[in-house]
């Protein structure tokens, strides 16, 4: 009989265990050193291996010569030609196929036959050897490739040399652990003599296996990985060494990631294939033990073991919910992604562990129980402290709606939570909960329609019905009903009556319930007949299911308000996400969705193209519909009900259709269908809303509006626009859009009639007020647009106003009343007729402007293509050449371009200043208007007056730089002191303007400029930021020592003004190196001696520090912050600094600062707001800090206290010395007036008169007599110091 063999630590360990070995143990004792034999040597010996093994008994691999062979070829296995290595393996893994069905041969032989014993020992010792040469080969194999690859790279014969001899090791791998796992499965109880094989098998077993699974690469292979799990679950499972495993399992998958589905696809195969869940139970229970602690410092490891968690409820669901009561102890630690594994486990166990719910009442029950438990933890992790756990539980809610297992009971609890999710900190969250709500509204069971106005009425009326039905029958019905109060005393049969109860409940289908109510609503809407439900039951049912729709389209209307500020975020995914949600809300009909989705339209301008696809794509789906005259309906009415930046955004979205081609050709001739009345029931105003969609067409078409030319000239200054006023100028602006060619063919045609229609809405009164201006604005752009000779035809406008303000006729007689009767004029002057007269002229004279600019481009232009031309004409002959050579050499090029830029000063000047001698038309209205403006009185009177004089004055100041110096003091002095806000936001406007024309002129005005972000009113403060952003973010005003103004607006009562604030200081963080940076010291300086709340000033500093973002920017602030504890005495600045300096975001070199610079603000520390500063910002770097600097920081920590104690100390000892001092000057004083006062009343009291003491107590002696009393004063001056009232009097006595 061959000694007995056992599994060794390693292949070379049998070579080496032979030294101490007392022969009942097999092992290599005569081993052949394979690498000195020659090529036909070693074919030899591993042919003759071959055969031995192949011609013998399978038993023979007991036999000490033919062991010592393989174990020479195994241990040299790697170093053998690739034919070789093919035939051990063959023929190794041929003879332990055909051991196998030997083991259960032994079932059948007879316990009699004496050599049965025998046998057995020799198939488990080949069972163990062939096991362990194989086990061993691969390991060997697999480790020659690793070293291979990780070796350097080989040459190319090399590589062509293996190329040849090559063999395919995959395959073989997967056949050897094949075969290896079906070993395990056969009954081993055979060879072994018991139920479990011997423990040094099984560990050399799971050993290996588990070494082999630390490959990511043999891993990806399905045929290596699939036998590797099955080695390792049979061990754990079968042969009951689940402890050992599990530890070693629980190490890998901390250590690897790539393990952690490998090692749940070993568990739940286990569980499956014997039935038997010992060894995830087992891995459960061990997760549980750990201390969460641990999890904080191993975060890889705390990632690994959560995918494990949720890798094994996806596989087994049932085992994962009994036993998920041992991990949910792990909600409390503090790795967040631990609660994010125990999360999902939670929402996969809600998914699949409780779909079938059969067996007794009793333990259906108590699974609902169990659910309802999971539900309200997932509910209490929304509001989880990790923003990460927040945004997964939202994610696994939603999950849960797409899945149908969320209750009605739940459904309103979750939209609550989700709603108010909106208003997380974190964007992560926020994105969650707005895709949690678009998966509620997809998949709610309450219908297609959401509106709370449909829902009432059907609620109402099934309501009435529900109290229709007997009351008897109702009462009865709610007596039989268990209660939660009573269920206690009930007997066995009610509670799992109850319990029947509340499985139906739960167990509703969603789709059932959707049904019932949606037909209900439906049949209601129609005919308000009530449809037939059923009994009592059935309808309170259905109540409820109505009542609980009623709530869920209340809590998704309420949360309106938060998405449009959503839609103004810096989070690009809040931005695309809330469009998302409001694009569903409208689709469910949700109320204010879409007066929401129109607030979508300005993000157009967004520069980021995400954005504005998100808001293009929105559009799209929800206005333009396969129907072109609903199409064109839908962009009409947008137009109508649009304010002006609305119309600029739908102006932008609509000529980028058209220019893709999304607005088809139909949807436009629907538009001038809608324009011309030639579809039935068009109102005027929804022909205005057309024609404004066709002129925005037209940017990228400009011959869309050429074809109806005739149509916009009769319809937009015909009777149609004395219905809709608006209509006229929608025509100004279609005809200031035409193109060239469609301008040449109005005028052959019909220029004169459209120039006449034009001037009689400039000058006519046939408009009211309200739309004359924005009417008149339009007409004259569009005058100077088309017109052949604008000047002129404006001029004649110009006359004929003022004519209808002064009741004058001839040319010199109105202009000696304007120069002459500017007062007494006045007096009979209509204040409409002179606004409107104020409006032309200054309008007229800002085109005039923009008209010289125009031309003068246009000779720019001229110049420049005759200059290109002669360019390319120079080599023609050598005479040219001399010209320009002459003509380069005398700079007439140059002189050319000063005499346009000469023209065009004049002309611009010859507008308001006139000529050298004479003035024009709108030259002489200007002293009138100037003279106007300052008669401040009639101002007041007439505020509309005002504001059109102002706005007329500020334009002629843009037009000329000398009428603008002379003028700006009263533009400034109206601007503050002006009673209507109307003319102060005008004026504010305007300054803008001019500081853009003449910055030079503007620059000493800095300040004034500033304090109307102080002015008393909402609408002159929001202008007021809008036009110093506009300035400073275009490099058009420096950033002064006054941007502190702009600061305190960031605290603005008014949300609007707070919002334009912050968006102000986001936009100036972007340019350059951040000058928030330059400006932070400064602010705070000027913030500090603010009577500001503190509440206020801290978060003004604390969103502006947080815009800085370099960590060199900070560490240079710590520096500059602490220097200004130099220089300030103030307690309250102390603290604000301190506060600023807590706001910070430190690194090591920062800490390294502050630390240095403690000398700076030793002297402050005695306070204990500021020591509270500084103790945060030593909290905050210890987050952070490495163990060296973590040091460093307690130190400072220990000395900052110190140093607390002591000044603290000190002051209170200053303070009781110093009051201590005054109260020794008081009492030095007290006895010298004592000693002065008892000199001068010595001779008093031998009079015997009453004596009343200068000193602080009361009357002292009452002297009847005429004896003189003399008291010492040594005796006086004790009792000053020391004696009370109380002893004076006896002293006295």
């Amino acid at each position: 009989m061959a000694p007995r063999f056992l599994f060794p630590q390693t292949l070379r360990s049998l070579e080496d265990e032979h030294a101490d070995d007392d022969g009942d143990r097999l092992c290599a004792r005569n081993s052949i050193d394979v690498a000195s034999l020659s090529r036909p040597q070693l074919e030899e010996l591993v042919k003759g291996v071959a055969f031995d093994l192949s011609d013998k008994e399978v038993f023979c691999i007991e036999e000490q010569d033919i062991f010592d062979r393989v174990y020479s070829l195994v241990l040299n296995f790697s170093s053998l030609a690739p034919s070789y290595k093919l035939n051990m393996v063959e023929t190794l893994r041929s003879n332990l196929t055909v051991l196998l069905p030997s083991v259960d041969l032994l079932s059948r032989a007879g316990d009699d036959d004496p050599t049965v014993f025998d046998k057995i020992a020799s198939l488990r010792n080949a069972f163990k050897i062939y096991t362990f040469f194989l086990v061993s080969i691969v390991l060997l194999e697999e480790a020659s490739i690793s070293s291979s690859n990780n070796n350097s790279k080989v040459p190319a014969t090399s590589r062509k040399r293996q190329a040849v001899h090559s063999w395919n090791w995959d395959p073989q791998r997967g056949r050897i652990l094949n075969l290896i796992a079906n070993s395990l499965e056969i009954n081993l109880s055979l060879l072994f003599g018991s139920t479990d094989p011997d423990e040094n098998y099984l560990a050399f077993m799971v050993k290996n296996a588990l070494s082999m699974f630390e490959n990511s690469t043999l891993l990806k292979d399905s045929e290596t990985r699939d036998p590797l799990c099955r080695i390792l679950g049979t061990c754990a499972t079968k042969y009951h060494y689940t402890a050992q495993a599990s530890a070693s399992i629980m190490h890998l998958i901390h250590k690897h990631d790539f393990v952690v589905t490998s090692m749940a696809d070993t568990a739940a195969w286990a569980e499956k294939k014997y039935a038997d869940g010992t060894l995830a139970y087992s891995l459960i229970r061990e997760i549980g033990r750990t201390n969460p602690k641990s999890y904080v410092k191993d975060s890889a490891g705390a990632e690994n073991v959560g995918r494990f968690l949720v890798e094994l409820a996806e596989r087994l669901p049932n085992l994962m919910s009994t036993n998920v009561g041992l991990v949910i102890p792990h909600f409390g630690g503090d790795s967040y992604k631990i609660r994010n594994a125990l999360v999902s486990v939670l929402g996969k166990l809600v998914v699949k562990a409780f779909k079938d719910m059969e067996g007794e009442v009793s333990s259906k029950s108590i699974r609902l129980r169990t659910k309802q438990a999971m539900l309200e933890i997932l509910l209490e992790r929304c509001r989880d402290v990790s923003a990460y756990t927040r945004g997964r539980t939202l994610h696994v809610w939603g999950e849960l709606c797409e899945e149908h297992a969320i209750s009605i009971g739940f459904w309103n609890e979750v939209a609550t939570v989700a709603a108010g999710r909106l208003e997380d900190k974190s964007s992560i969250v926020r994105k969650a909960a707005l895709s949690l709500l678009i998966m509620m509204l997809q998949h709610n069971p309450f219908g297609p329609q959401l509106q709370v106005g449909l829902f009432k009425a059907t609620l109402e009326q099934y309501k009435k019905r529900l109290n229709e039905l007997e009351p008897d029958e109702a009462e009865s019905v709610v007596d039989d009903l268990p209660s939660d109060s009573s269920s206690s005393g009930r007997p066995a049969e009610g509670e799992h009556g109850g319990d029947e109860a509340v499985s139906t409940e739960q167990q509703e289908s969603l789709s059932d319930s959707q049904l019932q109510v949606e037909e209900a609503k439906c049949i209601v809407q129609k005919d308000g007949r009530l449809p037939d439900v059923g009994n009592l039951e059935q309808t309170r049912a259905l109540v409820a299911s109505l009542e609980a729709g009623l709530t869920f389209s209340k809590s998704i209307a309420a949360t309106m308000p938060t998405l449009i500020q959503l839609m103004a975020s810096s989070s690009v995914t809040d931005v695309e996400n809330t469009i998302l949600l409001l694009m569903r809300c409208k689709q469910f009909q949700i109320e204010g969705a879409e007066a929401c989705l129109r607030k979508m339209l300005p993000l157009v301008f967004s520069q980021d193209k995400s954005i504005y696809d998100a808001v293009e794509n929105a559009f799209i789906t929800i206005y333009i519909k396969a129907n072109p005259i609903e199409t064109a309906k839908n962009l009409l009415n947008l137009a109508i009900d649009s304010n002006i930046g609305d119309l600029a955004a739908l102006e932008l979205i609509v000529s980028a259709l058209v220019s893709k081609g999304d607005l088809s050709n139909n949807t436009i001739s629907a538009l001038w269908d809608f324009f011309c009345f030639n579809i039935s029931g068009t109102t005027a105003e929804q022909s205005r809303g057309a024609l404004s969609v066709l002129c925005m067409a037209a940017i990228s078409c400009n011959g869309i509006l050429g074809s109806h030319l005739q149509d916009i000239i009769d319809i937009g200054f015909g009777r149609w626009a004395k219905i809709d006023p608006l209509l006229a100028r929608t025509a100004c602006i279609a005809i200031h859009r035409l193109s060239e060619e469609d301008r040449k063919k109005m005028l052959a045609n019909s220029g004169n009639r459209v120039f006449g229609l034009l001037g009689s809405l400039v000058t006519g009164s046939w408009l009211p007020d309200s739309t004359w201006y924005a009417a008149a604005d339009k007409a004259i752009s569009a005058v100077y647009t088309i017109h052949p000779a604008p000047e002129a035809f404006a001029a004649d406008m110009v006359k004929k106003s003022l004519i209808t303000v002064f009741h004058a006729s001839g040319e010199d007689d109105l202009q000696n009343e304007i120069e002459d009767g500017a007062t007494t004029a006045l007096t009979e002057v209509q204040v409409a007729k002179l606004s409107r007269f104020l409006f032309i002229v200054s309008h007229v004279a800002m085109n005039q402007l923009l008209y010289i600019e125009s031309c003068i481009r246009k000779v720019q232009k001229q110049k420049t293509s005759k200059d290109k031309a002669l360019e390319s004409q120079k080599n023609d002959t050598n005479g040219a050449h001399k010209d320009d050579d002459i003509n380069a050499e005398l700079g007439v090029s140059a002189s050319e371009d000063a005499i346009i830029d000469s023209l065009s000063e004049r002309a611009e000047k010859e507008i308001v200043s006139g000529g050298s001698s004479d003035k024009y038309l709108i030259g002489l209205c200007a002293p009138f208007l100037s003279n106007l403006c300052r008669n401040f009185n009639l101002m007041q009177k007439y505020p509309e007056l005002q504001a059109s004089g102002m706005l007329a004055l500020a334009r002629f100041m843009v037009i000329d730089a000398g009428f603008c110096e002379a003028n700006l003091q009263l533009l400034f002095t109206v601007v503050e002191k002006a009673p209507s806000e109307t003319v102060r936001s005008t004026c504010t406007i305007c300054l803008g303007d001019l500081a853009v024309r003449f910055p030079n002129l503007l620059e000493p005005w800095t300040e004034n400029m500033y304090s109307r972000l102080r002015d008393p009113s909402v609408s002159v403060r929001k202008n007021a930021v809008l036009v110093l952003s506009h300035l400073i973010l275009n490099d058009m005003m420096k950033v002064k020592g006054h941007i502190n103004e702009m600061a305190i607006c960031l605290e603005d009562e008014e949300e609007r003004i707070s919002s334009l604030a912050k968006l102000f200081f986001h936009e100036l963080s972007k340019k350059g190196a951040n000058p928030i940076y330059n400006l932070l010291p400064d602010i705070l300086g000027k913030l500090c001696n603010q009577n500001l709340k503190k509440e206020a000033f801290c978060n003004i500093m604390q969103f502006l520090i947080g815009s800085i973002k370099k960590d060199k920017q900070m560490e240079a602030l710590v520096e500059k912050l602490c220097n200004r504890f130099c220089g300030v005495t103030d307690v309250k600045q102390w603290e604000y600094i301190a506060y600023c300096l807590a706001q910070l975001t430190f690194t090591e070199k920062g800490m390294k600062k502050l630390i240095e610079s403690f000398k700076t603000y030793e002297h402050v520390l005695s306070e204990d707001s500021v020591i509270e500063h500084f103790k945060t910002i030593i909290t905050k770097a210890k987050k952070f800090a490495k163990p060296e600097i973590k040091v460093c920081i307690e130190e400072f920590e220990e000395k900052l206290n110190k140093f607390h104690i002591e000044k603290k100390e000190q002051d209170a000892t200053a303070r009781n010395a110093q009051v201590h001092q005054e109260k020794v000057v008081e009492r030095a004083g007290l006895v010298a007036a004592t000693n002065k006062n008892y000199e001068s009343e010595e001779s008093d009291i031998s009079e015997g008169r009453v004596i009343q003491l200068s000193h602080p107590w009361k009357q002292l002696l009452l002297l009847k007599t005429t004896q003189q009393i003399l008291i010492p004063m040594e005796l006086l001056k004790i009792h000053v110091v020391q004696a009370s009232s109380h002893e004076w009097g006896h002293l006295w006595k």
